[in-house]
């Protein structure tokens, strides 16, 4: 349970509890139910040149319905709460257990006497913010962005989004749960120019209430990050060190957790496959997935199947301590669930991380840079997802940054692709730094210094 809400939202979370509790109440002998539903608003406000381009704000609301019986599994779910959708989904998830095909390992979650975390996900206050003052802070976020360097020649967007939501999830098998939450952010990208080169730079704040997000700190970033590019090279193909600014590390961490998911693991489709216990990362790395940390905004007292959420080592000093598992996969590898189940109300639950986290260092960036001497700091990747073999671990993509030569900058460059492989890269890191950021994604990550990487440049 999240902790005591406030008297709307307690009451929602009971409509909703109440909902799919009747839903499982119909259960037949043989036959396992469980019934999700969500509703919730967000707003999305775009700025451009000093005018709102783009408000929507919408209102959504559903239910999934899953049933199982001998084996099979059916599943349906309906973008409504109104009861004759929500008989309509349970109707159509029994007719499609008839279609499944058996699998001994089907079935819904259990209670398994771990208490949940008491979060505070919910302001309510953000409930109560006006169009007008999002669209208000969508604008002067654009502004600050324009006004803090010359070279800035505009804005390509300013971004306030946010969402407020509560959801319930109950089960034949005996689990009743309910929630609510809150996030919101901004974000921004610039566009400087110097002669005729222009480049682009990206800052972001997240928080779960309007007074969490630091517009300067977010407009800062995107400026500062588009400034330094200018007149950005392509560098000579070499090796070096590279240092990967936290947003980026975010993005390779999310690639190494999707492999350490029991599904993948289970299906042949991970480098880490039965290597619990190794080492397989460097000594510097503690990976944890912990959606019991209210710093991370994927944090969640349960998972997608109604088991309190707990905080799962993946890496303890560079030591591989085991998988993520959603009921599914820990019966097929005869493992108990580590509450790691993902999904929406449209959809069965899946198996992955939910609130990755880098343990930080004691080092800030700038001097973790400076002991490095030559090193090349990316800035962003493009390509990440496409561009990563997640059974064989390869990966080639590209970046740009900011080279450094003993120390100190030695210019900008674009046009060059890192290639190496996920292992090498866990195995290679030599510095993790202590600026530690969560992103909107929900994963918080720090810098992150990766040793002897091939650059292909020119």
């Amino acid at each position: 349970m999240n902790v005591q809400a406030p008297p709307e939202a307690a009451a929602v979370e009971a409509e909703l509890a109440a909902l799919v509790a009747s839903v499982v109440a119909q259960a037949a002998p043989g036959e396992q139910v469980e019934a999700i539903a969500s509703t919730g608003t967000s707003t999305r406000v775009r700025a451009y040149r000093g005018e709102v381009e783009d408000l929507t704000q919408a209102t959504s609301g559903g239910v999934g319905v899953r049933v199982v019986a001998d084996g099979r599994q059916g599943f349906a779910s309906a973008g409504s709460l109104a009861p004759e959708l929500v008989a309509e989904a349970l109707a159509e998830a029994r007719d499609n257990v008839r279609f499944a095909a058996p699998d001994e390992a089907n079935g819904l979650a259990e209670p398994d006497g771990v208490a949940p975390a008491q979060l505070d996900l919910l302001r309510p206050e953000l409930a109560t913010v006006t169009a007008a003052d999002k669209v208000a802070l969508a604008l002067e976020l654009e502004r600050r962005a324009t006004s803090m360097d010359a070279r800035i020649r505009g804005v390509r967007s300013a971004v306030y989004a946010d969402s407020v939501g509560s959801s319930a999830l109950a089960t034949s098998t005996g689990l009743h749960v309910a929630g609510s939450s809150s996030t919101c952010y901004v974000t921004v990208q610039v566009l400087a120019g110097e002669g005729d080169a222009t480049q682009t730079g990206a800052g972001s704040s997240v928080g779960r209430s309007v007074a969490d997000l630091d517009l300067a700190d977010a407009a800062g970033r995107a400026v500062d990050r588009a400034v330094r590019m200018l007149g950005a090279r392509q560098p000579a193909t070499q090796r070096t060190t590279v240092v990967l600014e936290p947003a980026v590390t975010a993005s390779f961490l999310g690639i190494v957790g999707s492999t350490l998911g029991g599904e993948a693991v289970l299906k042949g489709r991970s480098p880490f496959a039965d290597r619990v216990g190794e080492r397989v990362a460097s000594a510097l790395l503690v990976l944890v997935d912990d959606p019991t940390d209210p710093a991370s905004l994927a944090a969640d007292p349960h998972d997608g199947e109604g088991l309190a959420s707990r905080r799962n080592g993946l890496l303890s000093d560079g030591v591989l301590q085991g998988y993520l598992h959603n009921t599914w996969s820990a019966r097929r590898s005869g493992t108990a669930s580590t509450a790691s189940a993902v999904r929406g109300v449209g959809s069965t639950p899946a198996v992955g991380p939910r609130a990755l986290a880098l343990q930080p260092g004691t080092v800030g960036p700038d001097e973790l840079v400076a002991s490095l001497g030559d090193c090349l700091v990316v800035t962003e990747v493009q390509g990440l997802h496409s561009g990563v073999n997640r059974v064989s671990g390869d990966f080639s993509v590209g970046a740009r940054g900011v080279l450094f030569r003993a120390g100190e900058p030695a210019g900008a460059v674009r046009e060059l692709t890192i290639a190496s492989t996920l292992q090498r890269m866990l195995l290679d890191v030599v510095a993790v730094g202590s600026d530690l950021e969560w992103q909107p994604g929900g994963t918080g990550a720090p810098s992150l210094a990766i040793a002897d990487v091939a650059l292909s440049g020119a």
